[in-house]
């Protein structure tokens, strides 16, 4: 195929976000860059046998940041949060603004920003969600094309240890009768794709995505069924919700409605009309996680 495109430099192309989006836009016919910490690792090393120009750097160096620019037509930023324990939040700040501003002085054609679906005009109470809020206010400051999208809770997330998985049961933040939406990762990429291509309709836009809706008695039903097994569900109790101030706020969240999602599907089925069910998920590529979770125990790790 004839490509005469310029290319859409992705950063944390090694991580979910950046990966999904990297493998959407290289099918999608874009030549695509991603800037790595570790050229030698397996990681980079299969993106660039998959096509991907590699760029060498760090959120650290605006200079390489600037070098991996030149030339492109666009940008997707996402960077590490405080719940990972890589960065703090004054770095995550600094890195997405940098982003920003380094795309706008090297006429980046398009920015597209992933953010955090509780992030909004109004504190969370949660540092992560505020920082992307303040990187989104900044991005909107500046004289460039962008897009920004507030990324529901990953399907992923859903079966990382902590949640009770492995001892047969299910806790997690919603009432069993109340209703989260929730994303498959790839369904980023495919999503940003098609903003990517056509920055006449999603210029200027920050929204929602989501690939799914579930209440906790799904999250029952469909876990049971992919167990083979009954998987009771149940809402954290109040006494570990006490006992974790974090984990209480993440949940008042949920209960507000600022966790719980307001995208659109039927608008974002018109973009993807492949998105993920949480059942599709399970039984297709979730399946070997939600297996692995099943036999792995542990603490729910993000407790910052």
């Amino acid at each position: 195929m004839t490509n005469d495109r310029l290319p859409i430099l992705v950063f944390g192309a090694t991580g979910q976000q950046g990966g999904s989006v990297a493998n959407a836009l290289a099918k999608a016919g874009w030549p695509v860059r991603a800037m790595v910490r570790d050229m030698t690792s397996a990681k980079a090393a299969a993106l660039g046998a998959a096509g991907v120009e590699l760029y060498s750097g760090t959120f650290d160096d605006p200079e390489a940041m600037r070098i991996a620019m030149q030339g492109a037509y666009g940008v997707f930023s996402v960077q590490p949060s405080s719940p990972g324990g890589v960065v703090t939040d004054e770095e995550e700040v600094r890195f997405g603004t940098s982003i920003a501003d380094l795309a706008a002085a090297e006429g980046v054609k398009h920015l597209v920003y992933t953010s955090g679906s509780a992030a909004g005009d109004q504190p969370s109470g949660i540092a992560h969600y505020d920082t992307k809020a303040q990187i989104e206010r900044h991005i909107r400051s500046l004289p460039i094309t962008h897009t920004i999208v507030r990324p529901a809770t990953f399907m992923e997330l859903l079966v990382m240890p902590g949640f009770g998985l492995d001892q047969g049961r299910y806790t997690f933040f919603v009432h069993p009768d109340r209703a989260i939406q929730v994303l498959a990762v790839e369904d980023i990429g495919k999503i940003v794709a098609a903003i990517f291509a056509d920055p006449t309709r999603f210029g200027g836009q920050t929204f929602e995505i989501a690939s799914d809706v579930v209440t906790g008695h799904d999250l029952e039903a469909l876990f049971s069924e992919a167990a083979g097994r009954p998987i009771p569900y149940s809402r954290f109790p109040d006494d570990i919700l006490v006992a974790n101030p974090f984990l209480q706020k993440l949940t008042e969240l949920v209960d507000d409605g600022r966790l719980a999602g307001h995208a659109d599907l039927d608008k974002l089925r018109q973009i993807n009309p492949e998105l993920k069910s949480l059942k599709s998920w399970l039984h297709g590529s979730g399946k070997a996680a939600f297996q692995q979770a099943l036999g792995t125990a542990g603490a729910w790790e993000y407790n910052r």
